[in-house]
């Protein structure tokens, strides 16, 4: 079957420049993106009864841009001035510009990891004698306590805001000829959303192994796969996908 219209279970990204209007440009296409999860920041008081005292530590470990926010969010609520001694290691560049819309960046001590969790260890490494506190979604990787524990830091995890499944009802009755997921926690969303789904004739994406692995394990056979040695990029999956699709449909 041909390939006419794709949904993207993540936001529309906010760039003029989107890989996906490329996409949607160059192979006549109509993409959706809709949110199977969002992010919803926890209150101060469940902050403060996970034993989380904003005055004890001395190092933020960021790993994404909700992380951020959070932070900052409760650090306001809790009415806790942050010192301009505090230090903060961002796991991207891209995690530390946005620190920029909450702190001077010229004039604050923050170390840069390239783009993986294992490029902040080295920076963390440095600074052993620090207090940690990792502020973090209820889902984080395991394998960040598991770095962390290895480097024999004083850390504290405090679970700042929880990903929650979105409303999806208004999808009911609208057939995509292909879906895009990122994570586990989009599989779960679709479930959770339609307990009764039946893949039928629609295509299936997963970016991540265990993305796949929890579309293996509802069912679904997954047609696109990324990130792989010819398509290390989903935009790159799809676009090899539906050229080969949609010249066989013709």
């Amino acid at each position: 079957m041909k390939v006419k219209t794709i949904l993207i279970s993540q936001p529309e990204p906010k760039v003029d420049n989107s890989p996906y209007a490329e996409l949607e440009s160059k192979l006549k296409v109509k993409i959706d993106f809709i949110p199977f999860i969002h992010v919803e920041g926890v209150d101060s008081k469940e902050v403060r009864q996970q034993k989380i005292d904003l005055h004890n530590y001395t190092a933020i470990i960021l790993t994404s841009r909700n992380a951020v926010d959070n932070y900052f969010r409760i650090a306001e609520e809790m009415r806790f001035k942050i010192p301009d001694t505090m230090k903060y290691f961002c796991q991207s560049e891209a995690v530390a510009y946005y620190l920029q819309k909450y702190v001077v960046y010229r004039k604050r001590k923050i170390y840069v990891g390239k783009r993986n969790f294992q490029d902040l260890v080295a920076y963390i490494k440095k600074h052993k004698d620090e207090k940690f506190l990792l502020p973090s979604s209820d889902t984080l990787k395991p394998v960040i306590p598991q770095q962390l524990d290895k480097l024999g830091i004083d850390w504290t995890r405090g679970i700042f805001y929880k990903t929650v499944v979105s409303d999806l009802s208004h999808l009911k009755e609208v057939f995509y000829d292909v879906v895009v997921f990122f994570s586990p926690s989009g599989i779960k969303s679709l479930f959770e959303n339609f307990p009764d789904f039946e893949q039928k004739n629609t295509r299936i994406a997963a970016f991540g192994k265990t993305t796949l692995k929890a579309a293996k394990e509802k069912g679904l056979n997954v047609q696109i796969k990324a990130p792989t040695p010819e398509a290390p990029s989903m935009t790159m999956a799809i676009e090899k996908y539906v050229i080969d699709a949609n010249k066989k449909a013709n």
